[in-house]
């Protein structure tokens, strides 16, 4: 089972292609996709559906990963990253991947046991779960790899499903 796991966003997108073979996962690609603020919006989001598509063809997942949405204070933020996530789920979803969407609270308690732990404790846990042979330099890198052990541990590849 292969999958691409995204932490959505409209300035960095957080992105891991994670697999599971004979028990072992295995962290096959990572990176943060970043667009520029400097571009109109709908631009970066045709970045964003472009770098999508891109990676689906090259990387053959059978599913997506993402993050839902954690709302705070600032509703303009909460609104564009809507609309890079759902550029997000229809690419990948166009190009046909399964979709599993997973709680920040669900991610945590995954990779930590532990609803309420830190970025440090998850970047720990995943460092510790699997092999990320090169540095992490973005949180949002850090959590796609999270959402992607997370995905991995919750689908059956025996029975998959659409959450």
């Amino acid at each position: 089972m292969r999958i691409l796991a995204i932490d959505p966003g409209f300035e960095r997108v957080g992105i891991a292609v994670l697999e599971k073979q004979d028990r072992k996962e295995r962290l096959l690609y990572s990176s943060c996709f970043k667009t520029l603020s400097s571009e109109p919006f709908a631009t970066r989001l045709n970045m964003i559906g472009t770098e999508i598509t891109r990676l689906v063809k090259e990387w053959g997942p059978d599913g997506l990963a993402i993050e839902t949405l954690f709302f705070n204070t600032n509703q303009k933020t909460v609104m564009r990253v809507a609309e890079a996530r759902g550029v997000i789920i229809y690419a990948a979803t166009s190009l046909g991947l399964s979709l599993y969407e997973y709680t920040p609270l669900q991610i945590k308690i995954a990779v930590t046991g532990y609803g309420r732990a830190t970025k440090t404790q998850v970047e720990g846990m995943v460092n510790r779960l699997i092999e990320v042979k090169k540095p992490v330099l973005h949180d949002d890198e850090m959590d796609a790899i999270a959402i992607g052990l997370t995905a991995i541990a919750s689908i059956s590849p025996r029975y998959p499903h659409q959450k």
